[in-house]
């Protein structure tokens, strides 16, 4: 999948991004979410979301897909994810989504959070990354909205949707969980 310029905002990212089909394939995802997980980038794509959770939560990650089809997001949706090595981290997640230039559902962008990882410290890295983002695809809206190509322009509104939705989050209360 080429890399539009919007979607370089991710590039060397603090937040763990995946970005799903609309039956829960993982289709693209950024390095901090293959580290946090402990595999190769190659080892994840093309997998469905629930390889990277316990058997037991996947009917929590069955309703959050099911929430997202139903409101075309989803906030807050606390799941248990495993990594390759087995152990497990209390996530929150998060996702927008994503549509192509005559509205059909292409899939999501997610962003999840390691809750045993929310301090001031990390929240405040968060925020000033979700408003440098923002205000890079403001930029970039600007001056190449116009000449993008549908594709591009698709990726461009997603991720717009996606560091919207992330600046409207209050961190600090999924901090206390």
């Amino acid at each position: 999948m080429p890399q539009t310029k919007a979607r370089r905002t991710l590039k060397d990212a603090p937040i763990m991004w995946r970005r799903i089909n609309s039956i829960g394939v993982i289709l693209d995802c950024n390095s901090t979410y293959a580290a946090n997980l402990g595999y190769a980038k190659s080892e994840i794509l093309g997998r469905p979301i629930f390889q990277h959770v316990p058997k037991g939560e996947w009917q929590a990650m069955n309703d959050s897909l099911k929430a997202w089809f139903a409101t075309g997001s989803v906030t807050d949706r606390k799941i248990t994810f495993r990594r390759e090595d087995g152990s497990t981290f209390p996530g929150s997640l998060h996702a927008t989504s994503l549509y192509d230039e005559n509205g059909e559902l292409l899939g999501s962008n997610t962003v999840i959070f390691d809750l045993t990882e929310m301090t001031d410290e990390k929240i405040r890295g968060f925020e000033e990354y979700f408003e440098d983002a923002n205000d890079e695809l403001s930029e970039i809206r600007r001056a190449e909205y116009a000449t993008m190509d549908r594709v591009s322009r698709s990726e461009y509104d997603g991720l717009k949707a996606m560091f919207e939705m992330l600046l409207e989050t209050d961190l600090r209360n999924l901090k206390k969980g």
